[in-house]
């Protein structure tokens, strides 16, 4: 094997180790300007030495799904496009034709389908040959018309994002930095993907077409922006475009680029396509990219700098994060001294080291990064004990990522964090306990469990001689406590600050378990796991959460002081009261499964995973079936019974 074919191969492994690490599990393990080089070099030495490995991202769009998620393959492939920074490369690609120039939009590409009108099917691009269906989600985005003028089979493709501002909203509510979404594009992929779109819909999923795929009987002038135009006309919002030739293409970029620092959408770059829709097609494809357009990405403006220090910045789990400090440089039109180096196995592939030279960037024109270290004088030290309270820290390997960690259990980082989730305004909500008040009452021994936020006055002369306190100001937190102490059960989940449990999944979990919390704090990751947006990672953080003594002991406490609000119960007629079924195979009256599980728990039923001597009714399309679920309910004499023979049942036939 020569060098260049041994290379190819490394290049091969790490890029593919990268874009799976993104795109099926939501993580970065190097920066997009190094993903770009990385490939780049890989093209080169495709195209000097003629050969092409297996599995090359050159000529693979994807990876497999890692889902429970329906699966549907595509009509036709969703092929990932060729891409340039060359400015002139553009310009010289579009010749003499008319082209559309639009945003690049970084999120998660749909296919939507339309029948007679009506919304019919959303499927996501997924490996690009095939997808997720995601239609119940799709539903409930901010801006998909759920019925149009044509009836005609329509079938589009379009990109589903989140704005920058609900982005911010949603990482604001996480005091968890290790909980907090990297970014738009993985908040938009998880949201969009979700088994329960109760909590799509509670973010805001805005949805952009790009490309009209079929509208039969539609004259469209052979031309794409007339569809675009006529998308429009049906309801859609479609993304921003400018009509270009070779001769405006470099002022359209221009004034695209002016606009990337007040755009609410991330984007990634710009999309070039020829207008003429049959030169287009003309062009075929090749096995990986079409012909008929092409991805501009930004060449990224590069500033050289020289590293300060690196900042370690504790969080309440007692992950210490690394930041980049440097020498404040012009980045983008904005002054930048800052960059995250995410972690420690980042920090060392640098090689950094105080007082190197440094390249840096925005990725996306947004996000400082560093690009490259230029000197590499070593690493920085690793520290072993801890900035804020001084106690041993230890990297932790978790896959291919270390971490540094803080290992004291009482450590102040980990505690205020822990304490500042509580009181926030989602969880128990006690007005005017700020971070720096919570500060001050740890340091001061006032508060060392959640349940003493609801006994400050035990120190009440102590507070009120406080700096910056008194009489009134602790009056009005005893006030506020008493009033945060009648909560529901949601906010009390999500309060005590369960790994990765945010204020959606705990509404999912307490109503799941009927707002029992005896049945909540003794639940088996089994039963959690069977609840729709709670996979086994987070049902398995939780049962270890609650398998803790002291934390079982902190919520005992905190049961002795709090009080629930009464849980509305459906006013509907109950007729299913009691009765517990388990659902199995495909279903054809409901849109899934899970819809037909909310009909039942909306008529005062449950819905087991699994069969039992508990349960009901097995629900099962074919009830003449083998399966294990039907010779267990057989076995067990439970009746195995249609969709059609359910809905006899609650009397919707």
């Amino acid at each position: 094997m020569t060098n260049q074919t041994t290379r190819m191969k490394h290049l091969v492994s790490i890029l593919n180790e990268a874009a799976k690490a993104y795109y099926q599990e939501n993580r970065e393990i190097m920066s997009n300007f190094e993903y770009d080089k990385l490939y780049d070099e890989l093209v080169e030495l495709e195209k000097e030495t003629g050969i092409t490995l297996s599995g090359s991202p050159t000529v693979r769009v994807g990876f497999e799904l890692l889902t429970e998620l329906p699966k549907e393959r595509h009509e036709s492939p969703m092929l990932s496009l060729d891409k340039t920074k060359d400015r002139d490369a553009l310009a010289a690609w579009l010749g003499d034709k008319d082209g559309l120039l639009s945003w690049k939009l970084d999120g998660l590409t749909i296919v939507l389908t339309y029948r007679d009108g009506k919304l019919y099917k959303a499927v996501t691009r997924g490996n690009g040959e095939i997808g997720e269906v995601i239609t119940n989600n799709a539903k409930v985005f901010s801006n998909i018309p759920l019925a149009i003028s044509y009836t005609g089979e329509l079938i589009l493709r379009g990109e589903a994002v989140i704005g920058y501002d609900e982005f911010e909203r949603i990482n604001a509510g996480i005091e968890d930095v290790e909980a907090k979404y990297k970014n738009p594009r993985n908040l938009c992929s998880g949201t969009v993907r979700q088994l329960n779109n109760q909590i799509t819909a509670e973010r805001k999923v805005s949805f952009f077409a790009f490309s009209l795929v079929k509208a039969d009987g539609v004259d469209f002038g052979n031309s794409r922006e007339q569809q675009i135009l006529w998308l429009k006309s049906q309801g859609f919002e479609t993304v921003e475009y400018s009509r270009v030739n070779s001769g405006n293409i470099h002022r359209a970029i221009k004034q695209f680029a002016d606009k990337i620092a007040a755009n609410n959408f991330p984007s990634d770059g710009l999309v070039l396509l020829f207008d003429d829709i049959e030169y287009g097609r003309s062009l075929g494809r090749t096995a990986k990219f079409p012909r008929d357009s092409i991805a501009f990405k930004w060449a990224d403006e590069l500033a050289t700098t020289h590293l300060r220090y690196i900042e370690w910045s504790p969080s309440r789990t007692g992950l210490i994060n690394p930041v980049a400090v440097f020498e404040p440089v012009e980045l983008e039109g904005t002054t930048v001294s800052r960059a995250s180096v995410h972690n420690v196995s980042i920090l060392e592939s640098l090689e950094l080291g105080e007082g190197d030279e440094i390249s840096v960037y925005k990725a996306n024109m947004i996000i400082p990064q560093i690009a490259e270290n230029l000197t590499r004088s070593g690493c920085v030290p690793i520290p072993k004990v801890c900035p804020v309270c001084g106690g041993a820290t230890e990297v932790r390997q978790m896959i291919d990522v270390r971490s540094l960690y803080c290992t004291n259990p009482d450590c102040q980082a980990k505690q205020i964090k822990r304490f500042a989730l509580f009181v926030s305004r989602d969880a128990l909500n006690i007005d005017g306990m700020s971070e720096a008040t919570l500060e001050k009452f740890i340091s001061e021994g006032f508060i060392k469990e959640f349940s003493d936020l609801f006994h400050l006055e035990r120190y009440e002369e102590q507070i009120v001689t406080l700096e910056g306190f008194g009489q009134k100001s602790y009056d009005n937190l005893v006030a506020a406590a008493k009033i945060a102490s009648h909560t529901t059960l949601p906010r009390l989940i999500y309060g005590l600050g369960i790994p990765g449990i945010g204020t959606a999944n705990a509404k999912v979990i307490a109503k799941a378990f009927d707002h029992d919390i005896e049945r909540i704090r003794h639940a088996s990751s089994e039963e959690l796991s069977q609840i729709p947006g709670i996979g086994e990672v987070l049902a398995e953080g939780f049962v270890t959460f609650f398998g803790s003594e002291k934390n079982q002991q902190t919520l005992d406490s905190l049961l002795a002081d709090l009080t629930f609000e009464a849980v509305e119960t459906n006013a509907g007629e109950q007729t299913l009261d009691g009765k517990t079924f388990v659902i199995t195979g495909a279903v054809y009256h409901f849109e899934n499964r899970n819809e037909l599980k909310e009909k039942i728990e909306s008529l005062g039923g449950k819905v087991s995973g699994s069969v039992s001597a508990k349960t009901s009714f097995l629900i099962n399309n074919d009830t003449a079936s083998t399966s294990g679920k039907n010779k267990k309910a057989k076995e067990l004499g439970i009746p195995v019974i249609s969709e059609e023979e359910f809905l006899q049942m609650v009397g919707s036939i």
